[in-house]
């Protein structure tokens, strides 16, 4: 006969990426808390967030790969399936809805989020539906009134997602890496992209190559308008290019075409004459045609 469900610990979050700290969590959720199940619930986007990084459909992935095998644990896709932003007080009504006969919800929530817990949608309501506990920092002071889970791990999602990596758990963290190396990849095109076309730079195109076997990853071509400019906007790149540590490995100039080595992004500064004779737009789209036929 299936056990009732009664007591179940709900543990939401935007999971992007999940980290050792949120798999602490978990381990120390199911160990010493005394429930029938825990609900793991990723959010499509969190209400006080304008925008995620990973798509909520991969981080509903990377939970599953990490904890649905665990006993007594459920991954939720409630929220990501909405398609919105949802408030914590709706997850708990669904779940009660879902398992009738509960009788006790714990709220499992991060030290960091109690500084605007009030904030909350309908936190009146909410507090009455639920038990708060929290996950521990380091950094940041719980009082004692609170039922609290030790973890003391001050682990930031989002310096993560600017490339320090070591503290993803090892059943994802290839994907993880995979994923957020190609994105700050993209973010670094575009910012490049966006000083060109804000220095005048004409016709500014990013040509992704990341799953091709070429010598850069991306390629930035932007036409530039007299004799000079090219060199004024390599100036204007090393300037507005230094507070974010890109390194120039190598920069060939001349009046009609520029290039400037990133390493694994190439940006060529063409003349409209140049541009239009070498055609690099179409060079590139014929190798990417070539190449993806030939898988």
């Amino acid at each position: 006969m299936k056990k009732e469900i009664s007591k179940i610990a709900l543990f939401g979050g935007s999971f992007d990426p999940p980290h050792s700290a949120h798999d602490k969590i978990v381990h120390e959720i199911l160990r010493n808390l005394n429930i029938d199940l825990l609900i793991i619930m990723p959010t499509f986007i969190n209400p006080f967030k304008k925008d995620f990084s990973a798509p909520p459909v991969l981080r509903l992935k990377w939970c599953k790969i990490l904890w649905q095998n665990l006993p007594k644990t459920e991954i939720c896709d409630f929220e990501v399936l909405r398609g919105k932003p949802i408030a914590t007080i709706e997850s708990v009504k669904f779940l009660k809805s879902k398992f009738p006969k509960i009788k006790k919800i714990y709220l499992i929530i991060g030290a960091d989020n109690l500084k605007d817990l009030k904030k909350w949608q309908n936190y009146e309501e909410l507090q009455n539906l639920v038990e708060f506990i929290i996950a521990t920092r380091n950094d940041k002071k719980v009082s004692k009134h609170l039922q609290k889970i030790n973890i003391n791990d001050n682990i930031s999602s989002s310096l993560i997602r600017t490339g320090k990596f070591e503290n993803i758990p090892e059943k994802i963290k290839s994907e993880v890496i995979k994923f957020y190396k190609g994105k700050i990849m993209v973010e670094r095109a575009e910012r490049i992209a966006k000083i060109l076309e804000d220095k005048k730079a004409e016709n500014v195109e990013i040509i992704d190559m990341s799953n091709r076997d070429y010598i850069a990853k991306f390629v930035v071509i932007a036409t530039t308008l007299a004799a000079k400019h090219g060199e004024t906007l390599i100036e204007e790149l090393k300037t507005e290019l230094k507070p974010f540590n890109e390194k120039f490995l190598g920069i060939e100039s001349s009046d009609e075409w520029s290039v400037i080595d990133f390493g694994d992004i190439i940006v060529h500064l063409m003349s409209e004459t140049y541009r239009q004779k070498y055609n690099i737009e179409d060079f590139l789209e014929k190798l990417k045609k070539e190449q993806a036929a030939k898988l």
